[in-house]
């Protein structure tokens, strides 16, 4: 009989092409299909919580997924461990609800990007930060322009897309912006985000620490619905998806 799965999946995308699978690329949903394909004996169609961008990591990603198998769920978690390359490791796989969704039912998703900008390079984590080369950005400033941002906005002028055609407007809940030693963490909460969202805000927020944008500028940018107006998209590396609530 066939069952519906939930599984948290966390991945290093450095070497992939984001989670959307696409031909004769290496993809976090390609690779989870084509093993659980072996296993199941036919193809299926794994669901993720979200589309994460080429190089973004994830600690606690979340997909569901239909089958009709006599594994446990943890007989499941261990083929898909043990076949799946050493870069993305299934943490859970439970039995879930008939109708659960792993896009359609998230309520809400937390992303850390981690900047870097100490005076001796990262060795063992350089593939996980962000260098900022230009120095010390201003951590104040970038939490008084934060503070635009909060709620429910229409973030165009955040999106990376500039054809999209479904509605833009998202709820931020919380950006929370943090110095560790020689790293600036930035921490955001939402209900969804658009594509490149965190990375676009991220950016933005960087140009208000460098100086090159006033902290209110970004109320004017958020306003005028352009994503031209908004700062760079910075670096996917620097990325993590490390939450989705249900």
């Amino acid at each position: 009989m066939e069952k519906n799965y939930k599984l948290t999946i966390a991945y290093d995308g450095t070497r992939f092409f984001g989670w959307e699978r696409q031909p004769d690329r290496d993809t976090i949903q390609g690779k989870l299909e084509t093993v659980l394909s072996r296993l199941s004996g036919q193809a299926v169609d794994v669901i993720g919580a979200g589309r994460t961008d080429a190089g973004v990591h994830a600690r606690a990603m979340v997909a569901s997924v239909r089958m009709d198998v006599g594994e446990s769920p943890e007989e499941i978690r261990d083929y898909l461990n043990r076949y799946l390359p050493d870069a993305i490791a299934v943490r859970e796989v439970k039995e879930a609800g008939e109708r659960f969704h792993a896009r359609y039912n998230a309520l809400g998703k937390t992303y850390r990007y981690t900047c870097f900008d100490g005076p001796v390079k990262p060795v063992f984590d350089r593939k996980y930060v962000t260098l900022l080369e230009e120095g010390q950005p201003d951590v104040e400033q970038m939490r008084q322009a934060a503070a635009f941002l909060i709620g429910e906005h229409d973030f165009r002028s955040f999106c990376g897309n500039p054809r999209m055609k479904k509605s833009t407007v998202r709820t931020v809940d919380s950006i929370l912006i943090e110095r560790r030693r020689d790293r600036v963490i930035f921490t955001v909460h939402g209900n969804g985000f658009l594509q490149n969202m965190v990375r676009i805000l991220v950016g933005t927020l960087l140009e208000v620490g460098f100086g090159r944008l006033q902290a209110e500028d970004v109320a004017t940018i958020l306003a005028a619905k352009d994503r031209k107006k908004a700062g760079p998209t910075a670096p996917p590396e620097g990325l993590c998806l490390m939450k989705v609530d249900y």
